[in-house]
């Protein structure tokens, strides 16, 4: 009767003594993971320095002739500079303000006796079940019944209430000791120095992860301020992007000069991941050990 073979076992005799083979499998299999996973943003650089005719030549896998010229191109020609500070504008005010109004919002289902508090909380995490589609046309109509189209207000204001923020927010500051809370009762703190003075020192971490969740969500917003927006020059990165796409060159698109503007659009939030990578972890529970 034939025997199956452990894997680990016909590992660990090619490997020299003192080396643990499940380690080497579980380290291989992450090395290939994030070759697999980084392989696209390595060909999007090397296109992004190619003509629009090497692009097609599929066999050729090197560093192009244009160089930074696709760069300077996309800032320069197709204005893609004007379209990454718009996004940036964006992005800032939506983080700020979503910050801002979850803070305050948290504060009072926690520490406040409001009447049908729990079902004025679940009616806030409901709003999350509604699609973007669903939501478009009577925002859209909002908006123009505001005067705000084709305004900052009108990509931005969508944005800032979360019902997300507003359930992290929540349930960190459930999790604070009540012996705080009555200490600063019988202190005689209001609401809103406790907030300002106890409650946000303690959500720092809290507060950075939740601005880089939203950073990164504001920034790759696509649909509604492609509707919305009607003035190119107030447009936002992800649909520059599709302008960018509309650059032919011989009737071929211009994969080169898209990528180019691609590696650009990515900057910013991966900056911010870079940056802001420690706290992002903790807001979501993942510990490094």
């Amino acid at each position: 009767m034939a025997t199956r073979t452990n894997p680990d076992s016909a590992l660990a005799g090619l490997l020299p003594e003192g080396v643990d083979a499940e380690r080497v499998l579980i380290h291989g299999g992450l090395i290939v993971s994030i070759f697999l996973m980084g392989l696209p943003l390595i060909l999007a650089l090397i296109m992004s320095t190619q003509s629009t005719s090497e692009v097609y030549q599929v066999t050729n896998v090197g560093i192009g002739s244009e160089g930074l010229s696709n760069y300077g191109d996309a800032l320069g020609e197709f204005n893609f500079g004007q379209y990454i500070i718009n996004s940036i504008v964006m992005s800032l005010i939506i983080v700020v303000g979503k910050v801002v109004l979850s803070l305050f919002a948290a504060l009072a289902l926690v520490y406040y006796k409001l009447p049908y508090e729990r079902a004025i909380f679940m009616f806030i995490l409901l709003t999350l079940l509604l699609p973007v589609p669903v939501r478009i046309v009577p925002l859209f109509d909002l908006m123009a019944r505001l005067g705000w189209g084709n305004t900052l207000m009108a990509i931005t204001g969508p944005y800032i209430a979360s019902a997300t923020a507003v359930f992290l927010f929540r349930q960190h500051f459930m999790s604070i000791p009540a012996s705080l809370v009555e200490n600063a009762h019988l202190d005689g703190v209001g609401p809103l120095t406790f907030l300002w003075e106890v409650l946000i020192p303690m959500s720092k971490g809290m507060i950075a992860g939740v601005s880089v969740i939203t950073f990164i969500y504001s920034w790759n917003q696509y649909l509604w301020p492609l509707i919305i927006m009607t003035d190119q020059s107030k447009q936002v990165v992800q649909v520059g992007l599709r302008f960018l796409q509309g650059a032919a060159q011989s009737g071929l698109t211009q994969w080169g000069l898209i990528m180019a503007g691609a590696i650009l659009a990515l900057l910013p939030p991966l900056a911010v991941l870079i940056v802001m990578h420690r706290p992002l972890l903790e807001t979501l529970a993942i510990q490094q050990k």
